[in-house]
């Protein structure tokens, strides 16, 4: 019976575009293919075929039914990094022209080690997306309260618009001290600035701090602006260029984009700089997903690809929002699921440094070209997928299924020559060490984290994909007492299928800073008035965008939230609210009691500090439309031994000094129930799962494998 497929869900990654669909009855396939960076609907085309062809379809067969499309891609990180963006002019409030020289101190060290902040070794400053001679100063000044002190002066804005266009802007932005508390001299700004236009013959957007991001934290806010303009609003031409490619393989569905928040919006959305990391949030939300199928309340989310390793926890179902993340060495001003990202995957580059003889991992990277052993790419420095190679642990013929062919012996003479003569080993003892530095480097993360949030590893289950966690789960985990370690079969479309878990949500915040008791408190009422009105504004901003997709206010499901402290603190936190309309006292007194409960369980009950007094820092209102989701595989289980179709042979593995033989499996002819001992390589034509030799894979009938230690007969409660 032919497939009908109902979801389609894209991640395109800086090394793979995966795709995931999901069919009528739950079923699912993952496809995957190369990135391809210059348009990234090639990829998504590519990777859609790879997939359709487990169902014998084509994308023209199958696009026409499929109702919902989420993807998430690189090219706006990409164009910010590569600084490929708009050409744009600023204007700012006198005396602020120097911002983006000056910096925060702390943006200068983004991605340094420790030891380089503590003893001022290493800083460096970001090359600015606008250069000095195409910053403008405007004398004005509104204060904290939103008060005017100093007047617009508006002759100063004529002459800097002119002097901007002049320059041959392709877009104007305006941040001035206060705009998120008073935006009356932003407004003037724009009044002015499309009067010059107008005069001049020219037209060129302009975008305004306080209608954009209405928040406090000048220069976050003003980092966020810039990279709105600069690199999410060039980006929408390939979001259209997805688009355009879905219409022509037959689809009728609107593409939706994963935003840092959680949710997805559309790519006609007002704001797009949320869409910036898409990728990572994918997994966390699929992470989530799956825990709550599952009834887990603790996950650590852990992604090994090409070229990073991002973890994220999730706990007591819950994962955390960060307010000023920070983004390809950009602090900025948005909501960002919290996740941790390491510049380390499988594509890292391997060296030896000539000085200290020592082997350095990265930071940059292969990527999609893979390695050495990829040879139509012509690297001359060794990956961590070539040391997997050399070991045995990857199949040269099956790479991608076969579509890549590996030269597993020009892999051998590269590391040979670059890493284990320099350091007086054999080439299996060099690939060796490399994959265990690596594999003990990422631990080290996934227990920092975990440690550093006043939990142990117990306390979690370990979630591992990506296209290298199967590859590199049981040494990332080794030693490490977590409840349980899970790897979905489709681990190397994780990320994709977390796209297809996520509701259609906008979200926005507003600054009010609102203090309760303490210094400068208001009166309760006043306090719940002045809250209303911002969750009213803001309410009506997500109806708004909603709208652009035909959808009425009677289908969202509004969510309402603050972010609050205690006063006189750096740091505030994230909660929803029970209410979305404060009426009376009592109601007010509930947010701040679930305040005092949320800091104790974060940090210490002991930590709390009522005696400063309350401030509510933020106004958030998201709302939400159901959309469809997919549904776990639940087959029936087999016994714990594999059929005879799913075992492919044996192969000689390299593992810690010894020459190990290893069974092989057919990852999609593994069944569930089955157990496969170690030490064994599980393959499939996206991923490599590896079974160390002292532990044991069970697959269950979600078609999630369980890696834990072997069981036998002389284990308390063994088989």
């Amino acid at each position: 019976m032919p497939h009908k497929a109902k979801i389609l869900a894209i991640d395109a990654g800086g090394t793979m575009t995966d795709t995931f669909i999901i069919d009528e009855k739950g079923e699912f396939i993952v496809g995957k293919a190369q990135t391809t960076p210059h348009d990234e609907s090639i990829g998504v085309a590519n990777s859609s075929r790879d997939a359709l062809k487990y169902w014998g379809m084509l994308p023209e067969e199958a696009f026409p039914t499929i109702i919902s499309g989420i993807y998430s891609g690189t090219a706006m990180l990409n164009r910010l990094l590569e600084r490929k963006g708009k050409r744009l002019g600023l204007i700012v409030t006198a005396g602020q022209e120097d911002y983006l020289r000056l910096e925060r101190g702390i943006q200068t060290y983004l991605g340094y080690s420790y030891s380089d902040r503590l003893h001022v070794a290493t800083h460096r400053h970001n090359e600015p997306l606008i250069p000095r001679e195409r910053i403008r100063g405007v004398r004005e000044r509104i204060d904290l309260f939103g008060d005017v002190i100093i007047p617009l002066y508006e002759d100063e804005v004529f002459q800097a618009v002119e002097e901007l266009l002049d320059q041959e802007v392709e877009g104007i932005c305006v941040n001035l001290l206060y705009s998120y508390r008073n935006p009356i001299h932003e407004v003037k700004v724009r009044e002015i600035a499309e009067k010059v236009m107008e005069k001049k013959g020219v037209q060129v957007p302009l975008f305004l701090a306080s209608e954009l991001y209405p928040v406090r934290r000048d220069f976050p806010r003003l980092n966020t602006l810039l990279v709105e303009a600069y690199a999410a609003e060039p980006s929408r031409g390939q979001l259209e260029r997805v688009q355009n490619k879905v219409n022509e393989l037959g689809g009728r569905f609107n593409i939706r984009v994963m935003a840092s928040h959680g949710g997805t919006i559309g790519i006609d959305a007002k704001k797009l700089a949320p869409t910036l990391v898409s990728g990572p949030i994918g997994g966390v939300i699929g992470g989530k997903y799956l825990a709550e199928k599952l009834g887990i309340k603790n996950v650590v989310c852990t992604d090994i690809g090409g070229t990073s390793f991002d973890l994220a926890l999730i706990t007591d179902g819950e994962f955390h929002i960060k307010s000023t993340p920070d983004i390809a060495r950009f602090i900025l001003n948005l909501p960002l699921v919290q996740i941790d990202s390491v510049g380390a995957g499988t594509g890292t580059f391997v060296r030896v440094n000539p000085t200290s003889n020592r082997i350095e991992l990265g930071p940059d990277s292969a990527g999609y070209r893979i390695g050495v052993s990829n040879e139509q790419e012509n690297l001359d420095a060794p990956t961590i997928s070539d040391c997997n190679l050399v070991l045995g642990l990857l199949n040269p013929d099956f790479f991608l299924g076969g579509d890549i062919k590996l030269n597993k012996q020009r892999a051998i003479e590269v590391i040979d020559e670059k890493i284990a003569k320099p350091l007086g080993l054999n080439v299996y003892d060099a690939a060796s060490g490399v994959v265990r530095l690596f594999e003990d480097s990422l631990k080290n993360q996934v227990v920092a984290m975990v440690l550093g949030k006043g939990y142990a590893p117990v306390n979690y289950t370990l979630l591992c994909y990506g296209g290298g966690g199967p590859l590199h789960v049981g040494g990332c985990t080794e030693g490490l007492d977590f409840e349980d370690v899970i790897i979905p079969t489709w681990a190397a479309g994780f990320s994709a299928f977390g796209c297809a878990c996520a509701d259609f949500e906008y979200r926005y915040d507003r600054t009010v800073d609102l203090p309760i008791g303490g210094i400068g408190q208001l009166d309760p009422m006043t306090v719940s008035v002045l809250l209303n009105a911002a969750w009213a504004e803001l309410r009506q901003k997500v109806i708004s965008q909603f709208e652009k997709s035909g959808i009425p206010e009677d289908q969202i499901k509004f969510r309402h939230a603050v972010r609050m402290q205690y006063q006189g603190q750096l740091n505030d936190l994230e909660f929803y609210t029970r209410t979305g309309e404060i009426t009376k006292k009592e109601e007010l007194d509930e947010i701040v009691e679930e305040f005092e409960n949320l800091y104790g369980r974060i940090y210490a009950r002991s930590a709390k500090s009522p005696e400063l007094g309350y401030l509510v820092t933020t106004a958030i209102v998201t709302g939400t439309v159901p959309v469809e989701k997919p549904d776990l595989p639940n087959e029936p289980l087999a016994g714990p031994e594999p059929p005879a179709e799913a075992h492919k042979g044996t192969r000689e593995v390299y593992w810690r000094g010894n020459w190990i033989t290893a069974d092989i499996y057919d990852m999609e002819k593994v069944k569930p129930g089955n157990v496969l001992k170690g030490l064994s390589i599980v393959e499939a034509p996206a991923t490599t799962f590896v079974v160390p030799p002292d532990q044991e894979a069970c697959l269950d009938q979600y078609r999630i494998f369980h890696l834990r230690k072997k069981v036998n007969k002389f284990d308390i409660g063994g088989i």
